[in-house]
């Protein structure tokens, strides 16, 4: 029997099912009578409860499901038969009049749309590029050295400089109240690190082992804060210790200490110029990438389904509360999230990925073997045991998935970039650093 399909607004649609009465009665009975096989009840014996009690009993549940799994199963055979693509779940309500012997239900769903892809070659895309430089290698070694750097305590007269940790107790008020946070004992922070405000470090520059001094500061107005955004204290700070940093040489034992195979000046720079350049390559195909996904959205037309885009929705506010959680807020499981906070991510990411989809399926762009094998070994190459981060990723459906979804992306990605009018742009290696 042929399924109509009713249009009721861009990608809503009705089905109308028809069941027999008979055959659904016939499956509860069916079910009743298989239950009273194995149902336990008090006062009788195991599978010797009359089929009266185990109906009275059972009945309902057992009627419930089985209106369920029918009506479920003649949804999926209406929507396979009439080919749609059904997106989420469809809202089935119950019809009145129907034919004696018949029930009959409305189902209300939406369908995915067709996604139409204008012309790439119009499509303008900038693509960036980026090397890695000796003023790189050289900034990362005082990184380094910086993470392994000793202090050592300053003569008495000696006074805190840039580089300098200092030990300090403080206190602040504002219009003479003190405030939370404003007051530690043996607090040590690094001057020029950026770890207090400029101010509080201008402050504690030049001072000396057991000097004070009192001083104002203006905390931003977007300080973290918000009690004092945008309020002035006056702090009163005493220096309790100056201690003098000392970074490691750069040289064989620095080499050696970072684990370099290579125990050498040369082994090390070129090492940390490998690493830079894994950096560098997947930055710059983060960054291309998102360029692309921008000049396609801009290609296509289509209408969002609303099923999808609520469920993505759900998806983003599930991991909102799971990072509250992480944060320790109370009752973060429960914290009022309005859907409007995810509603514009939501729909970018439901766009773009039946915009994506359909440039795959029509251009057979899906993440071959080679590619799944060549990409997972690249990303275990950094690691000091690559052969146990193989087995992690090759262990895990959903890890492999996640592998699949990338290498598809880059393979969109270079497809647009083949067909795209595209334009070369070099940047230096503090600028890609610095883009989020």
């Amino acid at each position: 029997m042929a399924v109509t399909v009713e249009t009721l607004e861009k990608l809503e649609r009705k089905i109308t099912l028809s069941l027999p009465l008979g055959s659904i009665q016939s499956e509860v009975e069916t079910r009743l009578k298989k239950m009273a096989r194995t149902v336990k009840m008090d006062g009788f014996r195991p599978g010797k409860v009359p089929m009266n009690v185990v109906a009275q009993r059972y009945g309902y549940s057992v009627h419930y499901e089985v209106m369920n799994d029918r009506v479920g199963q003649a949804f999926s055979d209406a929507a396979n038969e009439a080919k749609l693509r059904v997106a989420g779940q469809p809202r089935i309500t119950e019809k009145e009049g129907a034919p004696e012997g018949e029930l009959t239900f409305d189902a209300v769903f939406e369908v995915f749309p067709d996604v139409l892809i204008g012309d790439l070659s119009g499509a303008a895309v900038e693509k960036i590029s980026a090397e890695v430089d000796d003023s790189a290698i050289d900034k990362t070694l005082e990184i380094l050295r910086k993470q392994r750097r000793s202090f050592a305590q300053r003569a008495q007269d000696a006074a805190a400089q840039t580089g300098d940790r200092a030990t300090v107790d403080f206190e602040g008020k504002i219009d003479g109240e003190p405030f939370e946070g404003g007051k530690a004992e043996d607090f040590q922070f690094i001057l020029g690190d950026g770890q207090m405000l400029k101010e509080f470090e201008d402050a504690t520059s030049g001072m000396q082992l057991g000097q004070s001094k009192t001083f104002q500061l203006a905390f931003p107005a977007d300080y973290h804060g918000k009690d004092v955004a945008g309020k002035t204290a006056d702090f009163m700070v005493t220096v309790k210790k100056i201690e003098a940093a000392h970074l490691p040489e750069v040289n064989e034992a620095l080499a050696r200490s970072l684990g370099i195979a290579d125990a050498t000046i040369e082994g090390l720079r070129a090492d940390i110029r490998k690493n830079l350049e894994r950096e560098v390559k997947f930055r710059l195909l983060s960054r291309n990438k998102q360029a692309v996904m921008d000049a396609l959205m801009a290609k296509a037309e289509l209408d969002l389904p609303n099923a999808s885009v609520q469920s993505e929705i759900g998806r983003l506010m599930e991991g909102a509360r799971a990072d509250l959680k992480k944060r320790g807020i109370k009752d973060a499981d429960k914290a009022p999230i309005p859907d409007d906070v995810f509603r514009p991510q939501a729909e970018r990411r439901v766009r773009l990925g039946l915009v994506v989809a359909e440039l795959v399926r029509a251009n057979s762009l899906q993440a071959r073997p080679e590619q799944l094998k060549a990409h997972i070994e690249e990303l275990a190459s950094s690691y000091e045991k690559p052969a146990e981060v193989l087995r992690w990723y090759y262990g895990d459906n959903q890890r492999m998935a996640e592998v699949e979804s990338m290498v598809i992306e880059n393979n969109v990605t270079e497809f647009v970039l083949s067909k795209a009018q595209v334009t070369e742009k070099s940047v230096s290696f503090d600028e890609l650093m610095a883009q989020n």
